[in-house]
């Protein structure tokens, strides 16, 4: 065992990890960026989404899986990042998928969906009820070019986390083949509440 900052005794964790570099994370659960400097000893909590879940003497925190190499971690194979626009109400971007004829797969959709976590719930937003709707359009009438919008909502009104579960989704929903616009809205109406997990049809 081992002494943290607060004196208390640790036991090593194979998923206890030591920062090799400064790196940008997200605080959880208020959604606030935050600077994890160089040499903060992490236990990663999640490996979910293609991000990481960590937690420290200081709170508990969201990697993006694009800065893995400050975990000493590889890069996760479905991790995804694309240009958008991201606030409180929700998350909007474009990708190009060149060589793509006809419209995207919504299930293909619905699985990237299933692909995207709340960082504090080792639980996908599909399983979790928060997805309320989904609806594909073709851009300007092309049959090879289309917009995804999805409503959705979060487990409490005050999450900070929103946007950054909106922008991992509409990360996801333009890499399916097809999908040239993805908007994602977050919406409160009707309220999140437990019985609208996994075991409802959420894909009406």
């Amino acid at each position: 065992m081992s002494e943290d900052t607060t004196g208390q005794r640790h036991t090593p964790s194979p998923h206890d990890r030591t920062l090799t570099r400064d790196v940008q994370a997200t605080v959880i659960p208020a959604g606030e960026p935050a600077v994890l400097p160089a040499g903060t000893k992490v236990t990663i909590t999640h490996r979910l989404g293609g991000n990481f879940t960590v937690v420290c003497d200081t709170g508990m925190f969201r990697i993006r899986g694009a800065d893995a190499d400050a975990l000493s971690e590889s890069v996760p194979t479905d991790s995804t990042e694309t240009e958008g626009k991201t606030d409180a109400y929700g998350s909007v971007g474009t990708a190009e998928h060149p060589g793509h004829h006809g419209r995207p797969s919504e299930e293909a959709v619905w699985n990237q969906l299933k692909t995207v976590f709340d960082p504090e719930i080792p639980v996908n937003i599909v399983d979790l009820g928060l997805v309320y709707s989904l609806k594909i359009d073709p851009i300007d009438e092309s049959p090879n070019r289309h917009s995804v919008t999805v409503s959705m909502t979060l487990t409490a009104p005050g999450c900070g986390m929103g946007p950054v579960i909106a922008e991992d989704a509409r990360n996801r929903v333009l890499a399916v083949p097809g999908v040239n616009l993805a908007e994602v809205k977050i919406v409160w109406d009707p309220p999140w509440t437990q019985n609208m997990r996994s075991g409802n049809d959420c894909t009406e």
